[in-house]
């Protein structure tokens, strides 16, 4: 039998590979089908042992590297660190599931192709110069976002709707003319981040999870801009009522504050008809009233009710019964999809368009249309099939 032949590669690119990608030691052991004191060995600088290069291959696709990476001699070190915002667990440290990590540097890897382009196309990208600070006022920076964005009562009240879809777009068609890149995704779940935020001041990165709601997936998206304006980039969820170290905590609560203020501005909310009625600290509020101010602003029921409270027309022990409502129903609802075969037939040239947002999209197209780039090219870096791509244009609005 021949010997077998080690890969001559540095411990230290395995340990990076693994540990970028989200991976314990134990996890990927499992996955590669191997014992953990083996994996350990290959991470060690002082050991003699190496995996083969069949091994070497099957770490390079778990871990999402080309296999050219790992006879790097060093870690690469251009990367930025994700500042992680979401609540503590139980017990533990937290740390970013493999899904989630994938999604983090599929992202900054969008964001690098997006500037590419620009520049093949010689387009000066715009500055994103809206700031803020934690020591200001949350309802006069979600102003500040309104009036940045265009957005007036009057044109808000038009997109109203059943689902919060009309509401969702129009907020994320006036981000994404701020020079943000606006992405989707569906690989993470619902329980582990509402999204995160990339910040840098030329294309900053919102990204928001396809999982959730439309009204949630909006109010993920005024939150992440709100990071955008303290310039931290991290992973988020919308929960503040859990324990998390203080500094987080701060930014948290703020950022919802931003969100909820740009979403449902105060004066807009207390003019509202049936709201002065109600009083302060009111429990009266019925499932219908909540259901038309959640319409009216495009957010959801929760976020309706935890608004009532920050503006002292509802009590604490009311936000939480309605919370748990409205958690019971939607496990319910999730219970129900769940059991559902019916297969929806999927239009890939629009879930593309959702998934990478217009501005990515409208720049891919440019550049095929100026024999810059191929079809191939184009169908590579979206994962989309070449016999889609002619319908992309009408998907993302040039045609």
């Amino acid at each position: 039998m021949a010997a077998r032949v080690k890969a001559l590669i540095t411990p230290a690119l395995i340990s990076w590979a693994r540990e970028t990608a989200g991976f314990s030691i134990a996890e990927a052991a499992d996955k590669l089908d191997i014992d953990a004191e083996a994996l350990t060995d290959w991470e060690n600088p002082d050991s003699d042992a190496s995996p083969s290069i069949p091994q070497l291959r099957k770490l390079a696709a778990l871990f999402k590297r080309p296999l050219a990476v790992f006879y790097l001699p060093s870690p690469p070190t251009k990367f930025d660190v994700m500042r992680d915002l979401r609540r503590l667990p139980g017990t533990g440290l937290r740390h970013y599931s493999p899904a989630l990590q994938l999604e983090i540097r599929a992202a900054a890897e969008r964001r690098e192709l997006a500037l590419d382009l620009a520049d093949d196309l010689d387009e000066e990208l715009p500055k994103f110069n809206l700031k803020a600070d934690l020591s200001e006022d949350p309802e006069a920076v979600g102003q500040r976002i309104r009036k940045a964005l265009g957005v007036t009562d009057d044109l808000q009240n038009e997109w109203r709707d059943t689902d919060g879809r009309t509401g969702f777009n129009a907020w994320r068609s006036r981000i994404e003319g701020t020079g943000t890149l606006v992405f989707q995704s569906a690989a993470i779940g619902s329980e582990e981040a509402s999204g995160f935020a990339i910040f840098n001041d030329v294309s900053p990165v919102i990204s928001v999870n396809r999982k959730d709601a439309l009204t949630r997936r909006t109010f993920s998206l005024l939150h992440e801009f709100a990071h955008l304006m303290l310039h931290v980039s991290g992973v988020s969820d919308l929960e503040t009522d859990e324990k998390r170290p203080p500094e987080d905590q701060a930014i948290e609560v703020f950022c919802n504050q931003v969100a909820a203020a740009a979403l449902m501005p105060k004066a807009a909310v207390l003019a509202y008809p049936g709201v002065a009625e109600q009083g302060v600290r009111s429990e009266g509020w019925t499932d219908a009233q909540i259901g038309e101010l959640a319409r009216r602003f495009n957010v959801s029921r929760e976020a309706v009710v935890r608004r009532l409270l920050t503006l002292n027309r509802t009590t604490q022990a009311f936000y939480a019964r309605k919370r748990g409502q409205y958690v019971a129903e939607y496990e319910s609802q999730r219970a129900r999809q769940r059991e559902q075969t019916t297969e929806i037939r999927r239009n890939m040239p629009q879930e593309t368009v959702s998934h990478f947002g217009k501005p990515l999209v409208r720049m891919l197209l440019s550049n095929y249309w100026q024999d810059r780039m191929t079809l191939s090219a184009i169908s590579g870096y979206l994962g989309l099939k070449v016999k889609h791509i002619p319908k992309l244009a009408k998907a993302a609005g040039l045609r």
